[in-house]
């Protein structure tokens, strides 16, 4: 296992992360326990013929980041990290699903993950939807604004340019409503929410 730097300036402390790295360099791994997509991989049984994934096959790809059994590779344009469960060698790879609520999740990740080791299409991971996207940027703006000291209808009306808000009409205007939304979403968001988006959205959440 990779040793971890000790930090001089403060008691030859090991952390977690390197402090010699900015936040934005920083390796950072989700466990699969909080991340479905987070593929695990062992060696399994040899196939008796047809098309497996061994390690050596993974090594072709371009590895973005490594942290000991952690890797992060670049597949035909998409981003997996794969944890390397046990002792590794030349005899084919096995997927290790762990059968829990995030199962559907976990196979949708490695049928992604499949179609790219063997040079098919990916699909486009369902997670991060353009219209989740925006709404999460929204909704940490409102945040922003908020502690900033802005009042709702101010934050609207950034929000929502194109929107003509008036002072007089603002308790019954349906954007008073959407943007309280965003900003009550935002703060669950900031208080350790944020790890949903790591899971694809579901109508009973």
């Amino acid at each position: 296992m990779k040793q971890r730097r000790r930090s001089p300036s403060n008691g030859g402390c090991i952390f977690a992360a390197d402090p010699g790295i900015t936040a934005l360099a920083q390796p950072i791994f989700w466990t699969p326990q909080t991340d479905p997509a987070a593929i695990i991989l062992q060696t399994g049984p040899t196939p008796s013929d047809g098309l497996h994934l061994s390690v050596d096959d993974l090594r072709i790809h371009a590895v973005l980041q490594r942290e000991a059994a952690l890797l992060r590779l670049d597949m035909r344009g998409a981003r997996f990290d794969v944890t390397l469960a046990g002792s590794m060698d030349d005899r084919a790879l096995a997927a290790v699903i762990p059968l829990d609520e995030l199962t559907p999740d976990r196979l949708t990740a490695l049928g992604r993950f499949w179609a790219a080791a063997t040079g098919r299409p990916v699909p486009d991971d369902p997670r991060m939807t353009p219209q989740r996207h925006q709404r999460a940027r929204q909704m940490l703006r409102a945040i922003d604004a908020r502690h900033a000291g802005a009042i709702y209808r101010v934050v609207a009306e950034h929000l929502f340019p194109k929107h003509k808000i008036d002072a007089a009409s603002w308790v019954g205007d349906p954007i008073r409503e959407i943007t309280i939304r965003l900003a009550r979403d935002g703060m669950k968001l900031v208080r350790g929410g944020y790890r949903t988006l790591l899971r694809r959205p579901r109508r009973d959440r």
